[in-house]
């Protein structure tokens, strides 16, 4: 698919096919929903669901901009941003894991908390900052011609997939995916687990609202709309079955770059955003449909 795609925006525009475009552009915009679509990808493998990553993002971003202006915390404004992601996370599979309640329920009901978190703080107002070195961290060329923000990217990428393939905790979440009751039964401390890849979403969502502030030295309420049905559509696409213990987040980098370029290209055929929109849907739910493993389905409602 990202092939076919890339040659019919190549040849439908002469612009497509360019540096500054993909790299400027495509890799540029889709590296928020890179990490997102990581965070997103670890209680999917665990038969889970985190539905609460875009309002993390929202929440990380607008905390992260009020403590640089409120109380010039610089860098630091960076890491606390951060750990406020890891906190949600935390929360999140705490309640899930131990009060034994549906992962779907949860994020749900933490998204709607920490999405009026953010307009609570704001007002419903988005919060500029001015503070250069903050968005150099994102802008800047530590390798010339190609944003930090990509490199970024690219490092966690690779910080992510060693998670998942090299470590114990990487084997049992595709265990816990795979069949939660024999891993239980084989010692495996299930609920330390689910708690952890929670805690991991929460972690990268809120790295994710911190750099999407320093790129835009702002941050809304609204910064995290459209995430989390894009990542859901990056997972499955890249072949991460919502069944779980199939795929991993080596493999989601390539529904991220399927949804980057199909954005891109339909930006620069200047096709309306509601129709982006219905087109999206579409992806979701053909992604969904050629992914799932059915067996491990008896019945589907």
């Amino acid at each position: 698919m990202l092939i076919i795609l890339m040659i019919a925006f190549t040849v439908s525009t002469d612009v497509f096919l360019t540096y500054d475009n993909l790299v400027g552009n495509v890799l540029m915009n889709s590296t928020i929903l890179l990490l997102v679509a990581l965070a997103g990808t670890f209680p999917i493998l665990q038969q889970s669901i985190d539905l609460s990553v875009a309002s993390i993002v929202s929440f990380s971003g607008v905390l992260t901009a009020l403590l640089i202006t409120d109380y010039n915390l610089g860098l630091l404004a960076l890491v606390l941003g951060t750990l406020a992601g890891t906190g949600v996370g935390l929360l999140n599979g705490v309640v899930f894991a131990k009060g034994k309640i549906p992962s779907f329920l949860v994020t749900l009901g933490s998204l709607s908390i920490f999405s009026g978190s953010a307009l609570l703080l704001t007002g419903g107002r988005s919060v500029p900052f001015n503070a250069p070195e903050i968005r150099q961290i994102a802008i800047g060329n530590l390798i010339p011609t190609v944003p930090n923000l990509v490199i970024w990217g690219i490092i966690l990428y690779v910080l992510v997939s060693l998670l998942a393939w090299k470590t114990t905790f990487g084997r049992y979440t595709y265990a816990l995916g795979e069949n939660e009751r024999v891993a239980d039964y084989s010692g495996v401390k299930v609920d330390r687990y689910k708690i952890g890849a929670f805690v991991v979403s929460g972690t990268l969502c809120g790295l994710g609202g911190v750099l999407l502030a320093a790129r835009i030295t702002s941050a809304s309420p609204s910064m995290g709309d459209g995430l989390l049905l894009e990542s859901i559509a990056a997972i499955v696409m890249g072949g991460t079955a919502l069944t779980g213990g199939v795929g991993g987040p080596h493999r989601t980098i390539l529904g991220v770059m399927v949804i980057g370029v199909l954005t891109n290209g339909m930006n620069l055929l200047s096709i309306q955003s509601f129709v982006q929109e219905i087109i999206l849907g579409f992806v979701v739910i053909f992604a969904v449909a050629m992914s799932i493993d059915r067996d491990k389905i008896d019945v589907i409602k």
